[in-house]
């Protein structure tokens, strides 16, 4: 039976001990069946919200954490740096599908000592488990691409759906008009509204909206 939020498994042979928190189950189901077949690595906790991990590893510490950004009930990068002045000794690799400059670098300051994409490759999530458990910094190819090029350091992207809505935003209309005029439902438009908050890191609306325009990607009015 596939564990439950925050259920442990009990091992008996010295593999690499890996917690997941991750709020899509499937990508859950998924890693996890690929991370339990590997010789050297072994799933024990699973998690769908920052509350039931926290939680959780005041119980039960592994070696590495799994942690994604967009989650239900927070912010990832902001629950690394709490979690990394914790629980210094344990090696956070953020596993997400944001690749925007800013996110990988606040999640680096933050404490996570691995970056890879959720599209990467097996081994390279394989390798990236291993090295950081040794205390070394990993980044998946495209992230440590990214990084390396100066030309990036101020680079935002926003699909050009993200950016009809940030447009919305600004204008001050709520989730159910905006709803309205793409077209989709509102949980859709919230699912919006918290990535846009987190590739501009900003805390709130207004600070979101306010760091559009200085960035000139939206215009007041």
């Amino acid at each position: 039976m596939y564990p439950t939020d925050s259920q442990s498994i009990t091992l008996d042979s010295p593999f690499i001990r890996v917690s997941i928190a991750d709020d899509h189950k499937m990508v859950v189901k998924t890693l996890s069946k690929m991370i339990n077949e590997s010789e050297k690595v072994r799933v024990t906790d699973v998690y769908y919200t920052l509350k039931s991990c926290r939680a959780g590893l005041a119980q039960s510490l592994p070696d590495v954490l799994l942690l994604d950004i967009g989650m239900p009930d927070g912010d990832g990068v902001d629950f690394c740096a709490e979690t990394a002045k914790i629980y210094p000794r344990l090696r956070i690799i953020m596993l997400t599908g944001y690749k925007e400059f800013n996110v990988a670098k606040r999640a680096l300051h933050n404490g996570a000592l691995g970056y890879v994409l959720k599209n990467a490759e097996p081994e390279e999530i394989f390798a990236g488990i291993e090295t950081v458990c040794n205390g070394e910094q990993f980044l998946c190819d495209e992230i440590d691409i990214m990084l390396r090029s100066k030309s990036n350091e101020q680079v935002v992207w926003y699909s050009p759906r993200e950016k009809e809505i940030l447009q919305y935003i600004a204008n001050g209309y709520t989730t159910k008009e905006i709803s309205d005029k793409i077209f989709r439902d509102e949980e859709t438009v919230k699912t919006y509204r918290k990535n846009l908050l987190i590739k501009i890191v900003a805390k709130n609306t207004s600070e979101m909206v306010k760091k559009a325009c200085e960035q000139n990607f939206v215009r007041l009015g």
